[in-house]
């Protein structure tokens, strides 16, 4: 079987073409045509001779994602992309153009298996994870698009389908490859992690000496409710979290971000807002509101305007520093999982 080089680092590639008498040098070369100048085959990299071509076609591959749906806002500031692996298998990726620059939403799991009742991405469970290189050409099939309008991406977020700490060796190689500048040379500061709270995993990430932002999914102010919407919690309940979230400040100096997905008469309420301060009183951290993106197979609504605005107040009141998300492709079904849902359900 040829040897796959799309997601290894330029040591890794050295190592596999040094086998077959290529110089070391060369793999320089061959990760930035791959990387930067998003060569698909061993043909166009023209740096090379043809004999190292035809050397390097015998026994390898560049795999890269092909983009199988696409939906683009009214706005042209968001754009869907449902991607099909090797394998077959397929997952969403966002491009949201922001006022600051250019933001991309990746998954990293085929599926999830973390049942958030507010989550589409769950519905089908969990197919299998991404490996490093399935994740990056997410990306750079993204910034490719963005490269023909000379832009470039400018920050991304593990946020997509998949629960990131769960693949945790392929994200955290991920994060290191596309900080790479033969990839893309990406700030660690421009990116974020989104995690339902895997606690081992969030002090084992603060080890890693990546400055990257951590965002948790809180969704809820106490064990009751927040197990009753994300069944992981009765695994790792909110203290744990909450401690673990902490280190991560502590070690990286970063401030967390909670993200609180609100529900109609479920966690909306002023009295979820007092009891989400006494726990958050003190921390260095803020939190971001998300009005529900309404799943038809979960029969979840979003609060009104004024009970999100309400409650968005009452925290602010109190000294948590508070945002509300500023929503992007609601016209497109932007919200993790819908595209793919739709897909599979064509598909049978």
């Amino acid at each position: 079987m040829k040897t796959n080089l799309f997601g290894l680092f330029q040591e890794e590639i050295a190592e596999h073409i040094r086998e077959h008498k290529l110089e070391k040098y060369r793999a320089k070369q061959i990760a930035e045509w791959m990387y930067r100048h998003h060569a698909s085959s061993f043909s166009e990299m023209t740096t090379l001779s043809k004999k190292m071509q035809a050397v390097l076609e015998e026994h390898f591959v560049i795999e890269r994602v092909t983009c199988v749906r696409q939906k683009v806002s009214a706005d042209n500031k968001t754009i869907k992309f449902l991607f099909s692996f090797a394998d077959g298998e397929t997952a969403e990726t966002v491009l949201m153009r922001q006022p600051y620059g250019n933001s991309v939403c990746l998954s990293t799991q085929v599926g999830c298996a973390m049942g958030c009742l507010f989550c589409a991405s769950t519905l089908a469970g969990l197919k299998r994870n991404l490996t490093a290189g399935e994740i990056l050409s997410q990306l750079l099939y993204v910034q490719k698009i963005l490269g023909e309008e000379e832009q470039h991406v400018t920050s991304i977020v593990l946020m997509g389908s998949g629960e990131p700490l769960v693949n945790y060796d392929n994200v955290v190689r991920f994060l290191r490859l596309c900080h790479e500048p033969y990839t893309m040379g990406l700030s660690y500061r421009s990116m974020t992690l989104s995690t339902c709270g895997i606690v081992p995993s969030i002090y084992r990430l603060a080890d890693e000496e990546l400055p990257i932002t951590l965002s948790i999914s809180l969704h809820a102010p106490n064990d009751e409710i927040r197990s009753e919407i994300m069944p992981i919690n009765r695994k790792y309940g909110i203290d744990e979290v909450l401690r673990a979230s902490e280190a991560y400040y502590e070690k990286t100096g970063r401030r967390i971000t909670y993200e609180y997905t609100l529900i109609d008469g479920k966690n909306d309420m002023i009295s979820c807002a007092d009891e989400l301060v006494r726990r958050l009183r003190g921390q260095n951290a803020n939190v971001n509101l998300i009005p529900v993106n309404p799943v038809p197979e979960r029969g979840l609504n979003r609060p009104s305007l004024t009970r999100i605005n309400r409650f968005c107040s009452y925290l602010q009141d109190h000294k948590i520093q508070t945002t509300i998300r500023k929503e992007m492709g609601t016209d497109i079904d932007a919200a993790c999982g819908q595209l793919r849902n739709q897909y599979l359900k064509q598909k049978k």
